[in-house]
């Protein structure tokens, strides 16, 4: 059986800017050490999937850049992660949509011959053995598979809607419904997707092709390729909730977050920091593999009153000096400097972050290179913040890439 591993990864990410002004969301920053993109190739590789393509579009660079340095397989066997940007194939045009951009690379298909392809998306934060998934897939003996995740019924709006028949076939799809109806037994839940789907070759190569001629699609799996299926009752669902990942727990087993907006981000950030996280990170037997750069460990620097390095209910990560500094409740992502009377509460700041003396940081995100000068706030006078930076509907401040937060007159 031969499986290859597609990997949609050219969205442009708006819902998170100013994170994604020079990057695509996969290749956003998150818990420190990681980006998106590495939790989805984490999965796949964990499982053997080792013949994995990467379809990019929107502002790529960051993303080629990571790829490149963290997912480098053995060529022995044949095994790779590559990234493929529209290559424009079928005229001078970018990609219409999620099923448009397989289509325009069918050649990546024909070059490995597929039994079965694994198309997942990049930008989500979940473990997930996709090996179930294609098993069940197999047995079903669907021409799709889509996994679904339960969620609140108030969030169906966001999501692909399941509504399951019998089978394990998809009795119903919906994408971003503005009414959903509960599932059996849990009304205020609904089954969403997860943006992961099991394709068999022939009926997937068949169905592109089908609706590239189609005038009236947007060329998008959820809005036009789930549907087809469905109407040929070639469709199944696989539940996550029956997917069972090695070295989980009770506690974090089937955790699946959408961070695709500011707000959603920061709290599944925020939450690696719990004494019980919700998303285990510690998990050895799979793993979630990244690139690591080759910095000092992390150091606290001073033990004075006053002045004192010190990081409380945090993670902080390696090449970091805090230097008199107090942190608390942050994620602090390599080579961040915190000087002496400074103070960071509840934020995340991402990599050669420097907070300067006697500065204040709460409840804000920080994005690559930002300095923040001796004595400025964040997270202290939002109205005033508002005028320069971006701050979320919860009150959190985000400051773009390499931006400067001048000393500040909060009143």
């Amino acid at each position: 059986m031969k499986v290859l591993a597609m990997v949609l990864a050219g969205g442009e990410g708006k819902r998170l800017a100013p994170l994604t002004a020079d990057r695509a969301k996969p290749a956003v920053p998150f818990g420190g050490n990681y980006r998106l993109v590495d939790f989805v190739l984490s999965n796949l590789v964990n499982a053997g999937y080792l013949k994995i393509v990467v379809l990019t579009q929107y502002k790529s660079d960051s993303l080629d850049r990571h790829i490149a340095k963290a997912w480098r397989l053995t060529p022995m066997f044949g095994n790779y992660v590559a990234t493929v940007p529209a290559q424009m194939r079928h005229g001078p045009r970018w990609f219409a949509g999620s099923a448009d951009a397989i289509f325009q690379n069918q050649n990546l298909i024909s070059d490995e011959d597929p039994d079965y392809i694994c198309v997942f998306g990049a930008d989500h934060v979940y473990r997930m053995d996709p090996r179930q998934m294609v098993d069940h897939h197999i047995r079903s003996g669907a021409g799709l598979t889509v996994a679904g995740v339960r969620a609140p019924r108030s969030l169906a709006g966001s999501l692909g809607v399941i509504t399951p028949g019998r089978s394990d076939l998809i009795r119903e799809f919906k994408e971003k419904p503005k009414q959903a109806r509960g599932l059996p037994g849990a009304p205020d839940q609904v089954l969403g997707s997860m943006g992961n789907y099991v394709f068999t070759t022939s009926a997937l190569l068949e169905a592109l092709t089908e609706d590239a001629w189609d005038t009236k699609s947007k060329h998008d799996l959820g809005t036009n390729i789930v549907p087809m299926f469905v109407k040929k009752k070639a469709a199944a669902y696989y539940d996550f909730a029956n997917n069972v990942v090695p070295g989980s727990t009770d506690r974090d087993r089937h955790y699946w977050r959408d961070v695709g907006e500011l707000d959603a981000y920061y709290d599944a950030t925020m939450d690696l920091i719990a004494t019980e996280p919700l998303f285990n990170l510690y998990n050895a037997e799979w793993p979630i593999y990244s690139w690591a750069a080759p910095v000092p460990p992390a150091k606290f620097v001073f033990d004075e009153e006053g002045r004192r390095g010190q990081a409380l209910n945090s993670m902080v990560s390696a090449g970091v000096i805090i230097s008199g500094g107090t942190v608390r409740g942050s994620i602090l992502s390599p080579e961040v400097r915190v000087e002496s009377g400074a103070l960071v509460e509840g934020s995340i700041l991402m990599d050669g972050v420097h907070v300067g003396h006697g500065a204040v940081v709460r409840r804000s995100i920080l994005d690559k290179g930002v300095v923040v000068a001796d004595g400025a706030g964040l997270g202290v006078d939002l109205a005033v913040e508002r005028e320069r930076f971006t701050v979320t509907e919860k009150g959190i401040t985000v400051v773009g890439k390499n931006d400067a937060v001048p000393p500040i007159s909060h009143g």
